[in-house]
C-alpha cells in the first residue's frame, strides 16, 4: 500500500508542476493573504487539484494544504502547492512542489518535485531516499569546513528570532537563502547542503512534512528548534533540517539564542 500511496504522490507532483510551468511566464495572478504572504493561481489551482484527487482515490484521508483543507483523519495529505512564492511570483524559478502522507503525526511517505529542472525527490519511511530514481544520501561535512553550505529562513512576524544564532552559527558555515526553504531541504538530503533553519510555526507544517521523511531517509535528521520529535499534522515549533553530523551542535547554539523566546 505504501508504494500506492507514493505513486498517488508522484502522479500530483507531475500534474501541479504543469500548473507552476503554465502560470510561471506570464500573469500568476499573485496577489498578498491577510499574514501578507503571496499566494498565486497556480497555489489555489493545485491545492484544490490534490483535494478532488484525494477525495476520489482516499475518501476517509483528509488534505491540510497551505491554500485549503478537507475533512479529519489520522492519514493526512500534508502540501504546501508551491514553496517559494515569492520567488515564482516574480518569475525566478525556484519554487517546488511539496507532498506528505502524515499518519498519526508521523511523515511516512514524501515528495517534493521542482518542475523547472524535472527532479523528483522521493521517500517512503524505511526505504530510503530518492532523486530521479536513484538513491540520495547527505553529506557528512561539519560545520566548520571550508565546503560547509547552510540555509536559513527568517521574516519579521517569524515567533522565533534566529539572527543572534545565524549570526554565531556563521562564524563556521556560509548561509545564505535560496528562496525556499523545502528546496533547501533537498540539498540538504542531496549532499549539497548541510544545514538549514526554519523559524516558522503556524501551519508550517506543510513547509517541513515531506523533508521530514525524505532527509531522514537520506541519513540526516530533522527536528524543531530545540532538538525534539514533532508532529506534522499540525502546527510546528519550528526546524532543524541538517545531515545528522552537525544537529547537536546546531541545536545547543539554537537553545542558547533562544531561551528569552
Amino acid at each position: 500500500m505504501k508504494q500506492e500511496y507514493l505513486e498517488f504522490a508522484k502522479d500530483i507532483a507531475y500534474k501541479a508542476g504543469e500548473i507552476m510551468i503554465k502560470y510561471f511566464k506570464g500573469d500568476n495572478e499573485a496577489s498578498y493573504k491577510f499574514d501578507q504572504t503571496i499566494v498565486t493561481k497556480a497555489d489555489t489551482e493545485i491545492n484544490k487539484y490534490l483535494i478532488k484527487r484525494v477525495k476520489e482515490a482516499f475518501p476517509t484521508h483528509s488534505v491540510d494544504g497551505e491554500e485549503e483543507q478537507f475533512g479529519k483523519s489520522d492519514y493526512v495529505w500534508v502540501c504546501d502547492p508551491v514553496d517559494g512564492t515569492a520567488m515564482y511570483a516574480r518569475h525566478i524559478p525556484v519554487a517546488v512542489f511539496s507532498l506528505a502522507l502524515v499518519v498519526d503525526g508521523s511523515s511516512t511517505i514524501g515528495v517534493v518535485y521542482d518542475p523547472f529542472t524535472n527532479s523528483m525527490y522521493s521517500a517512503i519511511k524505511g526505504q530510503g531516499a530518492y532523486k530521479n530514481g536513484e538513491k540520495i544520501r547527505v553529506n557528512d561535512i561539519a560545520l566548520d569546513d571550508m565546503k560547509s553550505v547552510s540555509n536559513f529562513d527568517m521574516w519579521p512576524e517569524a515567533e522565533y528570532n534566529l539572527y543572534d544564532s545565524i549570526k554565531e552559527l556563521g562564524k563556521k558555515t556560509y548561509f545564505i537563502g535560496i528562496g525556499s526553504v523545502i528546496r533547501a531541504c533537498m540539498c540538504v538530503a542531496n549532499g549539497d547542503f548541510n544545514l538549514a533553519i526554519f523559524p516558522g510555526t503556524k501551519h508550517k507544517n506543510c513547509d517541513i512534512a515531506a523533508a521530514k521523511v525524505i532527509v531522514e531517509e537520506a541519513g540526516g535528521k530533522v527536528t524543531d528548534l530545540f532538538g525534539n520529535e514533532q508532529r506534522y499534522d499540525t502546527d510546528i515549533n519550528g526546524a532543524i533540517i541538517s545531515n545528522g553530523h552537525v544537529h547537536d551542535e546546531v541545536v545547543a547554539v539554537l537553545k542558547t539564542s533562544l531561551k528569552g523566546n
